[in-house]
């Protein structure tokens, strides 16, 4: 946990940009039945039931301190597709960037294992040099600011049925342009100070 903190204490670098990362799954619904219209004296209604269209997934990358983030949907969440988010963070977003600081947490595919599976040896290693890599500890993930964001986008702009994965993704791409229009950042003032008294309880006792 402490190193987590430690890496939001850093001041804002662009050869060594913080990135945030998390994901969710999303179920794809439509409504079985149309909606009722708005009207005088009435709020537009909507049936209980839906039909499922399966389910999509969004990875979130944040970066905290430039008031930046991208959503990728994706049809699923493995090892390649996490691999493919990495790269496009590192070639596409951030080409000229020395080292991406990346924060996550310790679920399975998030780790330099799934760009060995996903590309060849010499492209992974050159991809995993470029990362300097940070977990979350177990039962830690708050700790990751891309959870906050995700909580944002749920709020803001996946209240209604998503009904496919294009129709989610032109939703996300106007929330995602609008937000980063405003730049907007995350003020983190919870420090490893904060940590040692609020979380005490968390840390390892010695017996004499």
């Amino acid at each position: 946990m402490e190193d987590v903190l430690e890496v939001y204490q850093r001041p804002y670098d662009p050869a060594r940009p913080l990135v945030c990362l998390d994901e969710a799954s999303l179920q794809l619904l439509s409504d079985a039945r149309a909606p009722m219209p708005t009207k005088p004296g009435a709020v537009e209604r909507y049936d209980s039931e839906y039909v499922r269209h399966g389910t999509a997934n969004l990875f979130m990358l944040f970066e905290p301190l430039g008031g930046q983030r991208h959503v990728e949907v994706t049809a699923q969440r493995c090892r390649v597709d996490f691999a493919h988010v990495v790269r496009d963070l590192l070639e596409v977003r951030h080409p000229d960037a020395e080292t991406v600081v990346l924060v996550m947490d310790q679920l399975n595919t998030h780790g330099a294992a799934s760009l060995y599976e996903a590309f060849p040896p010499e492209e992974a290693c050159a991809l995993v040099e470029r990362l300097e890599i940070h977990h979350t500890p177990k039962h830690g993930s708050w700790l990751t600011m891309a959870e906050i964001e995700l909580s944002v986008l749920e709020r803001q702009c996946l209240a209604e049925r998503m009904q496919s994965r294009e129709y989610l993704q032109q939703q996300v791409a106007a929330w995602e342009e609008e937000r980063n229009r405003q730049e907007v950042r995350v003020d983190w003032r919870f420090t490893t100070a904060d940590a040692r008294i609020q979380l005490k309880r968390l840390y390892p006792t010695m017996l004499a």
